[in-house]
């Protein structure tokens, strides 16, 4: 390809072929879309030179936000003690990053973070570390909601659960009096990705191989797609009204789409990977147990229901005009699965994958 076309062209030609551009985080692409525009013969100076000061400049705020991030999660993680987490509170910082960089969307960006931490750590415990009555015992102190619950748990958890009930009082905290009704749909999707943590606990704990569509309708919230979404809208203006919220938590075909983006390119990934033989199966295996196919045909077939789900959200952005901006920010959450699990590969439990991504972003400034 690059031998019949001239550069930029080319470049801009191979990137389309890894991530479609619709499908592409606009703030990413940007980084490879300015140095090519600057040797364009027709660009225009002084807006070439606006993209790169609006772009080094909103960076700064976005290294300090990390910096911010990062000492909370040095006191989190001390506090709690949980050695069998992953520390990845970069990686968690870019989901929300690519929900929304612009600087209006600062407090709801820094809400997003940490919600996406607690999930993360959520699902470590209830994966890795858990026996299936302490998951019980875990989902039913989350959905009460009672700190006094802590003494119905394990040692190990009770430092844990009493931070996420602290933090979710924070980010009331962080709210406007008018805003702060929007922690109980927050709560309201905490407990429900536990719920679907604890069945396919109970999964792997049976050995059982679910149908593909039972899988699919538990793995879709546990993949943390609507959670993710009803999150998102948290510290957001005045664009978060209880018809967004409501829209959200519903099972709409654009939210079970995000879902579905999510959950099968990381189960792809998952597939593609040795898997730790007491993990919950795949979605990749369920469909090729129920269909008696090959991984190779359940990896393509996996793959086209990606591409329906991308379809789905798109006329999605086109019908609901009223939930426009709310879509975008859900479609990009969706966009940013594209590099987290490019490839079929897992960037987030592999970080080394997306590390160069992550230093255009956050680290390398673009030259004046």
């Amino acid at each position: 390809m690059q031998s019949s076309l001239k550069s930029p062209l080319a470049e801009q030609v191979e990137r389309a072929l890894k991530i479609p551009l619709p499908r592409t985080l606009k703030r990413v692409e940007a980084v490879s879309y300015i140095p090519e525009y600057s040797v364009d013969q027709s660009h225009n100076p002084a807006l070439l030179e606006l993209a790169k000061l609006d772009f080094n400049l909103l960076q700064h705020l976005h290294q300090k936000e990390l910096k911010t991030i990062s000492q909370w999660w040095k006191d989190l993680s001390k506090d709690i003690g949980l050695e069998y987490v992953r520390d990845r509170i970069v990686e968690c910082y870019f989901w929300a990053y690519s929900v929304y960089y612009e600087q209006e969307y600062a407090r709801a960006r820094m809400i997003l973070v940490r919600l996406f931490v607690l999930i993360s750590l959520l699902d470590d415990t209830y994966d890795d570390h858990a026996t299936l009555e302490e998951s019980k015992e875990l989902t039913k102190a989350i959905e009460r909601w009672d700190e006094s619950d802590v003494y119905h748990l394990p040692e190990y958890m009770k430092k844990f659960f009493c931070q996420v009930i602290r933090n979710f009082k924070e980010f009331e905290d962080e709210l406007e009096p008018y805003e702060k009704h929007r922690i109980a749909y927050a709560r309201k999707g905490f407990h429900l990705i536990s719920k679907s943590y604890l069945q396919e606990a109970e999964w792997s704990h049976d050995n059982y191989v679910p149908s593909f569509n039972d899988h699919v309708n538990v793995s879709t919230i546990s993949a943390g797609g609507q959670v993710m979404c009803v999150g998102l809208l948290v510290g957001m203006g005045d664009i978060a009204t209880k018809e967004a919220f409501e829209w959200a938590f519903g099972s709409t075909d654009a939210i079970r789409a995000c879902g579905e983006v999510t959950r099968f390119m990381d189960d792809m990934a998952d597939f593609k990977r040795e898997r730790n033989k007491m993990d919950v199966a795949t979605s990749v295996e369920c469909y090729m147990k129920e269909h008696n196919v090959t991984g190779e045909v359940a990896l393509a077939k996996i793959g086209s229901y990606v591409d329906n789900a991308w379809k789905t959200l798109n006329q999605a952005l086109f019908e609901h005009h009223a939930l426009l901006p709310v879509l975008q920010r859900v479609t990009n959450f969706a966009m940013s699965m594209m590099i987290i699990y490019l490839d079929q590969r897992d960037g987030y439990t592999n970080s080394k994958e997306i590390e160069e991504t992550l230093k255009s972003q956050f680290v390398r400034h673009i030259p004046l």
